[in-house]
């Protein structure tokens, strides 16, 4: 018998029960359209990640204050004021294979034009900062060098806060008040849009970092100095030299502990990469046990169809249907059903897919390699829960099968 014959006995048996070909093709599509779905999602929560954490800079270390102990009682990291201006100095004087430092501090502040107002982080920064963020100035100029001597009131502002306090016109030239002084807007940062934590990267004003010590906060220390390293290779080496030099300037020996932490970024993306690739493997695989689930589906109906064909098997065998024939036609039924289902599948995980990110909330990232594995999988699915149903039909006596009633 030929294999177009064949498959044209399947089509036709599987439409002569169309209510139960559907059903049987049901697990194979939810398994297919779970896998999908899981996947992209998993996948788009590893984006977002990296994304958050590449959009703080490349190469990237961060040198945070510890955490006090008083009395036994441990207070929250960064809670020390132990980071001072002369330790970035010292940081980017000393130390080698090091591009730029920029030691910050930031507050929140109530920004006034006029009769507008509007709440938004204050950001004290060196010139560097600007490089090592990878932030770009539409109109005007960013904070120099000058400014940062002289402690002038000068500011920098994003374009949530320029929309905000100045409508559609141009802010720059223009003077706003910080905590009752006034500030001349010598730029505004091209935006950036919403970080992939869901925070506005726009809204903020940069101001020179000795301004915000002295003339807002009142303080002399910094909250963070922010380190960008020449090369991937030697992160973890400037990472040792720098924990090192704070050692000896914080006078710090021994087993003493240290009162800074220094992150590397670049080994934080990695371990949240693995993290998060882990977890899309988990999700996959939960949903890929609806596809094992939807196989025994086809294997259970297609014994059910041997046991209802069985005299249809013998009058074809009596006819000269060999082995080969009849296990060609219930494998051909078995792998349409894995087909039509996985294909059904790819449309429905798709379309779920885009619902999540809609109406969830999350970012949801479609690859052909999630989808051709699910697609393959249901048809070797198909194809392999169909073997023992169709070798027992090839098995048949066609004397027996003749007289079953």
């Amino acid at each position: 018998m030929l294999f177009k014959e064949s498959v044209q006995i399947a089509l036709k048996a599987l439409l002569a029960n169309k209510l139960r070909s559907v059903l049987t093709m049901l697990g194979i599509i939810i398994g297919v359209g779970a896998v999908i779905a899981m996947v992209s999602v998993g996948m788009g929560v590893r984006r977002n990640v990296q994304s958050s954490i590449a959009s703080l800079g490349s190469n990237m270390l961060i040198v945070s204050p510890g955490s006090a102990n008083s009395g036994g009682v441990r207070s929250a990291a960064g809670s020390t004021i132990t980071l001072k201006y002369e330790d970035a100095e010292a940081i980017k004087n000393k130390i080698k294979n090091i591009d730029y430092v920029s030691p910050t501090v930031s507050n929140s502040y109530q920004i006034v034009n006029g009769n507008q107002n509007w709440n938004s982080t204050i950001q004290g920064v060196t010139p560097e900062y600007m490089a090592i963020r990878s932030l770009t100035v539409s109109t005007g100029s960013f904070v120099t060098q000058n400014d940062l001597n002289a402690r002038n009131r000068v500011a920098v502002i994003g374009t949530t806060v320029a929309e905000n306090l100045f409508g559609s016109a141009n802010p720059v030239g223009q003077t706003i008040r910080v905590n009752n002084s006034p500030y001349k807007i010598i730029g505004v940062l091209e935006s950036k849009g919403q970080s992939s934590m869901g925070q506005d990267q726009d809204d903020v004003v940069i101001v020179p970092l000795t301004t915000a010590q002295e003339r807002l906060l009142g303080i002399t220390y910094v909250k963070s100095i922010n380190i960008q390293v020449t090369d991937a290779n030697r992160m973890d080496q400037v990472q040792s030299e720098v924990e090192t030099l704070l050692r000896q300037r914080h006078h710090i020996i021994g087993d003493k502990e240290d009162d800074f932490t220094v992150r590397n970024l670049t080994s934080l993306m990695q371990t949240m990469t693995q993290t998060t690739t882990m977890i899309t493997i988990l999700l996959g695989s939960i949903a890929g046990i609806s596809l094992l689930v939807g196989g025994i589906g086809i294997m259970n109906i297609m014994m059910v169809s041997v046991t209802e064909r069985t005299r249809e098997i013998g009058i074809r065998k009596a006819l000269g249907a060999t082995f080969r024939n009849i296990m060609m036609q219930f494998l051909i039924e078995s792998v349409v059903i894995g087909v039509v289902g996985g294909l059904i599948g790819i449309g429905a995980g798709c379309m779920v897919s885009m619902a999540i990110a809609k109406f969830g909330g999350f970012n949801t990232v479609i690859t052909a390699a999630p989808v051709l594995l699910s697609f393959f999988f249901s048809v070797g699915i198909g194809l392999f829960f169909g073997i023992y149903p169709a070798r027992k039909a090839a098995l048949l006596d066609p004397i027996e099968a003749l007289r079953y009633e």
